[in-house]
């Protein structure tokens, strides 16, 4: 049994700060189930938001947000996360994290827009702002030292006790049969999001909804896992794993085309590409579907070979590795799934419904993003709840331990009796699943019909977990059937479209926006 006072799993922007605070006041250990560098966040091309120029205001990108969200967002949680932002950005820049500077000489920083936002407030690092920022959290972290690392380390189930008391979790030693008993003061799921439950996804394949999906099996609230962001424009290669073409594209004038090169998204908003990202993802869907085609282009050729090298250095790059230059050729895309705006359901202070768990970053619904994310406030709400989770946390640090007999559960674990080969097609399945039937337009028909082999996966999924020996592979089918589980009952409860969550059966929205509130379910 390993015990500490944090136990933190995950190494995004959300759980590396929050180990970063938590080092100051307690021990701390800290769970990936890759090497530190392996999340979401380390993809992260556009940016944070945060209003730090004069002609900008707070009260302005509050507004974006709540616009984008769709009538959804708790506004009261989206004036605390941007009133926040500079004071975490702040600290950002004193870990040493280099944001783009208009120029080599120059203090102010270059910002970028994006869809749904009124000014530029985009503070970035070139196209690789995840990457910049993670580079400085993983070197603060080294440097510190006191912040107890396990890499290659799989969480299988969180531990609750009969109070409802979370008191860690089980975790697996990847490539091995040994599972380890992480025993904590304070629990804080920190595993990203779950778009690796879909067919096509921007997400890296260590995204699949491990966080979420066990706060699910342990009873805890979950909202709104209907709403599910698709970027719309991830590469259309079939030698390009999931890379992203940012929204910042766009934001620098990017313009959308149909293979004979017209132009199609004055159709649809008024303001055409830097529309809301579910507006974008719906009409790139709606042209393939009517015309038959594969993808759809972007274009960004009339910038310039030099303005695309600086801007976009990662992008250009990569794209030129596929035989594409930017500066010469449209880019082919199609929307893929991106971001769960819903999770774990968590208060102001990131608590989940379970004591001493918290949830924070993408595997929580903290009301922020509603039915659907502004472009670029992913990663300030990451920082913002490392914050508040570190702040509230602090009171139960003087609550004793009292062992928790696990010992049961460990050897029902490890008595694994069979191999099965079986999880290859379910993996496959729940994907495609997922893909044609809870895809960026539903109807009730799809809803119904993904629910039922859902539950069939389910059991065939829980009988092969149970009876063969664990590995990462069986863990991470069946989060993203428990993933795929919740999306269905939460798009089952959801009587309009809304944001994200495009029902054709019932096409219209409600005066009364709600959260659709979904806990495991007796005997599942």
């Amino acid at each position: 049994m390993i015990k500490s006072d944090y136990l933190i799993i995950g190494s995004g922007i959300a759980g590396l700060s929050l180990a970063l605070k938590a080092a100051g006041k307690g021990s701390v250990v800290l769970i990936t189930k890759r090497k530190l560098f392996d999340s979401n966040t380390g993809k992260a091309q556009g940016g944070v938001a945060c209003v730090t120029d004069k002609s900008d205001s707070f009260e302005a990108h509050i507004q974006d947000t709540v616009v984008a969200g769709a009538g959804l967002c708790n506004r009261k949680m989206v004036e605390r996360m941007v009133r926040e932002a500079p004071a975490r950005i702040n600290e950002l820049i004193k870990m040493g994290v280099k944001f783009t500077k208009k120029n080599y000489s120059d203090s102010e920083f270059e910002l970028g827009l994006e869809g749904g936002h009124s000014k530029r407030r985009i503070l970035h690092a070139g196209d690789m702002t995840g990457n910049e920022i993670e580079r400085a959290l993983i070197e603060n972290i080294n440097k510190r030292g006191n912040v107890v690392i396990y890499e290659d380390h799989t969480a299988i189930d969180l531990i609750v006790d009969d109070k409802n008391t979370c008191r860690g979790a089980y975790v697996l030693k990847n490539g091995s049969n040994e599972i380890e008993i992480f025993e904590a003061k304070i629990t804080a799921l920190a595993c990203g999001g779950a778009g690796k439950s879909y067919l096509y996804t921007s997400n890296p394949d260590v995204a699949t909804g491990d966080g979420i999906a066990m706060a699910y099996r342990a009873g805890a609230d979950i909202a709104n896992m209907e709403m599910v962001q698709f970027h719309p424009t991830c590469l259309f290669n079939p030698d390009a794993k999931s890379f992203l073409i940012s929204e910042a594209v766009r934001g620098e004038g990017g313009i959308l085309k149909l293979k004979n090169g017209e132009p199609f998204m004055e159709k649809y908003h008024p303001s055409k590409e830097l529309a809301p990202r579910d507006v974008v993802a719906r009409a790139i869907e709606s042209e393939l579907k009517t015309r038959g085609d594969n993808f759809v282009y972007l274009d960004i050729t009339f910038k310039g070979r030099d303005f695309l090298i600086k801007r976009f250095p990662n992008i250009y790059a990569t794209c030129l590795g596929y035989g594409i230059d930017i500066s010469k050729d449209m880019i082919p895309v199609i929307p893929a799934a991106h971001f769960f705006c819903g999770g774990a359901a968590i208060d102001e202070r990131g608590r989940t419904s379970i004591k001493n768990l918290y949830a924070l970053g993408e595997t929580a619904c903290s009301g922020v993003h509603g039915a659907n994310r502004l472009a670029s406030n992913s990663l300030l709400e990451g920082l913002v709840y490392a914050h508040r989770v570190f702040e509230d946390s602090q009171q139960f640090l003087s609550r004793k331990f009292h062992n928790y007999d696990a010992s049961d559960q460990i050897k029902k674990m490890q008595s694994r009796s069979s191999e099965s080969t079986a999880f290859v097609q379910d993996w496959s399945e729940v994907r495609r699943l997922t893909w044609n039937y809870l895809g960026i337009a539903r109807s009730n028909e799809r809803i119904l019909k993904a629910s039922k082999r859902i539950d069939m996966l389910k059991e065939e999924i829980e009988q092969h977990f149970w009876n063969s020996p664990v590995t990462v592979d069986r863990i991470e089918v069946r989060n993203i059937n428990a993933v795929a589980e919740m999306i269905a009952r939460c798009a089952m409860l959801r009587k309009e479209s809304r944001g994200l969550h495009y029902n054709t059966d019932y096409p219209f929205t409600l005066p009364e926006a709600k959260d659709t509130v979904i806990r495991k379910e007796v005997n599942s």
